[in-house]
């Protein structure tokens, strides 16, 4: 039977994911998968439950929400894939080196599209001893849009992922200011299923977890330059030398996870962003919202 696999929105970093179909690594798992496109973030999550589709990618941040929201939530996650923050912070700094601390005094324009970059942002904040609360914040235009404004100097600072990262550094329109994958294990990426579908389709679940890892050996195997080509259909508005620094900045900051177990560690960081910003108010564990039966799982399982 086939698996109904939903996108959770078209990104740069989710690129192992569509090289994991494009290069036929789950054909030789001897699992059939369709990937169905998603308009907006989010809007697999409802077909998960309601059974339009089987499978989806996204944040554990949809899984610890729906477990905030009601303790007995089936959606859990397994096989991680995007394993740091693939967020940056991409401008000019005012004087030397940049601080997180100079962030307060500079026009700064946060990513409106999804909630986590900016939890995971103000989470970095809080540690470092600065309030949020005190940044001159922009919270509700696209990066798109953000990036005209940094070209135009309207802005100080965005907060994007790539390519915007390398489009600024070709534009000179900006540097990377701060790597957010540089906090350390922050689980960023993993497929969401519900408990029902893991134990009734546990053995082609096991096999998308299989092909996925396979995906992961490979893509650290290889050039980035390849990644790039195994996936340049899905991101035809991307030129091709974009796309390849692209990757090859995300592989050589350890975005992707080197093995699918999901990190608890990993896990714990994001928790606790989502917690600190009010995003959740109760922290579900680890246990409630992995699928311990399919976490692990590598080529030789």
């Amino acid at each position: 039977m086939t698996i109904r696999l939903m996108e959770n929105f078209r990104a740069a970093f989710y690129a192992p994911y569509y090289a994991t179909h494009a290069l036929g690594f789950y054909a030789r798992e001897g699992v059939e998968v369709e990937l169905m496109s998603s308009d907006a973030p989010g809007d697999a999550v409802p077909k998960l439950l309601d059974g339009t589709i089987d499978l989806t990618w996204g944040g554990p941040m949809r899984v610890l929400k729906a477990h905030d929201a009601d303790p007995r939530s089936q959606l859990v996650n397994f096989c991680e894939v995007v394993a740091r923050d693939p967020f940056f912070l991409i401008g000019r700094a005012p004087a030397g080196p940049f601080v997180l601390s100079d962030l307060p005094q500079m026009r700064f324009a946060s990513v409106s599209e999804v909630p986590t970059p900016w939890l995971c942002l103000q989470h970095d904040l809080r540690e470092h001893g600065i309030d949020p609360d005190r940044l001159q914040r922009i919270s509700d235009r696209s990066m798109a849009r953000n990036y005209d404004a940094l070209r135009a100097g309207e802005i100080d600072v965005m907060q994007a992922f790539e390519p915007f990262a390398t489009l600024a550094e070709r534009d000179r329109a900006g540097d990377v200011l701060y790597t957010a994958s540089a906090r350390g294990p922050t689980v960023y990426t993993a497929f969401i299923a519900t408990r029902e579908a893991a134990a009734e389709r546990h053995g082609e679940f096991a096999a998308v977890a299989r092909a996925n890892s396979r995906m992961l050996r490979w893509l650290y195997s290889n050039p980035p330059e390849e990644l790039a080509t195994a996936v340049a259909s899905f991101f035809p508005d991307i030129p091709g030398d974009v796309l390849a620094g692209s990757l090859r900045r995300y592989r050589d900051a350890g975005l992707w996870a080197r093995e699918p177990t999901m990190s608890q560690i990993g896990f714990e960081r994001l928790a606790q962003s989502l917690h600190s910003g009010g995003f959740i108010a109760r922290v579900a564990s680890y246990d409630e919202c992995v699928e311990a039966s399919l976490n692990g799982i590598n080529p030789g399982s």
